[in-house]
């Protein structure tokens, strides 16, 4: 632990007086894990937006996220892998990909309610940051990490499991999992085509608050045109409408 200490000490007084922006006891209760350091919990509820005014003395939880990230992907390789021998290799991918992936841990933060307990500059907030998917699943993961860190593996393992694992059914059959990038480009090899295009005809908006415009084009046509707060999102979204464009021709 005393790496992680060394880390923490790098948050000085002035963020030990803005524990008051969060309800660290309310937060506890949700997870259903109580911290023996609440800074660890402090910093993995401390979005970068927070911390530009202070950036030296206020670390943000973006190194947090990157651990927890692999976290998460341990214990849900781990649980898959026993709970499922007779599953293949590629199916057993398939299944982790939807379990940790920006839709499914926005998914399961909004519904402990995570994201109103999040420290946000007022523009970041004011902007919608506590409903962005990406913001929501990164202090998610940074959470799974803050707990890793605190409590070891087997807490982290706890909380996944019954805050995520639990969600498992829901989650794997949501609208929103729909791989519609894949399902477009299953439907073109079917027909023999080349593979679809994808291209950002605009981008727009402070880089707290981006919109991307992609349009795809199959055979050199425009199929369908999505917009969104990320590139990934907006090519899903345009693979959804070129989708519904060429089966209502078929």
């Amino acid at each position: 632990m005393r790496l992680v200490n060394k880390f923490l000490d790098r948050i000085t007084g002035k963020v030990e007086r803005d524990i008051t922006y969060v309800d660290l006891d309310a937060v506890q209760e949700l997870l259903g894990y109580h911290f023996h350091n609440e800074r660890l919990l402090l910093l993995s509820l401390t979005h970068r937006s927070f911390t530009r005014y202070d950036p030296e003395h206020c670390p943000s939880n973006e190194r947090l996220e990157f651990l927890g990230d692999s976290v998460l992907g341990l214990i849900i390789s781990d649980q898959l892998f026993s709970d499922n021998p007779d599953l293949r290799e590629g199916k057993l991918t398939k299944t982790k990909a939807k379990l940790v992936n920006e839709v499914a841990l926005a998914e399961v933060a909004n519904a402990v309610g995570l994201p109103q307990h999040l420290r946000l500059s007022p523009e970041e907030d004011r902007s919608g940051g506590r409903t962005r998917p990406s913001i929501i699943s990164d202090a998610f993961e940074s959470v799974i990490a803050a707990i890793y860190l605190d409590g070891g593996l087997d807490a982290a393992r706890d909380v996944i499991l019954r805050l995520l694992y639990t969600r498992r059914e829901t989650i794997l059959n949501s609208r929103a999992q729909r791989n519609f990038k894949g399902e477009l480009l299953e439907l073109v090899q079917g027909q023999g085509i080349p593979m679809p295009h994808y291209e950002v005809v605009s981008e727009a908006g402070p880089d707290h608050e981006k919109e991307f415009t992609v349009n795809v084009q199959v055979l050199g046509e425009i199929k369908g045109r999505g917009v969104g707060n990320t590139k990934k999102e907006a090519e899903q979204k345009a693979a959804a409408s070129a989708l519904r464009s060429m089966r209502s021709r078929s």
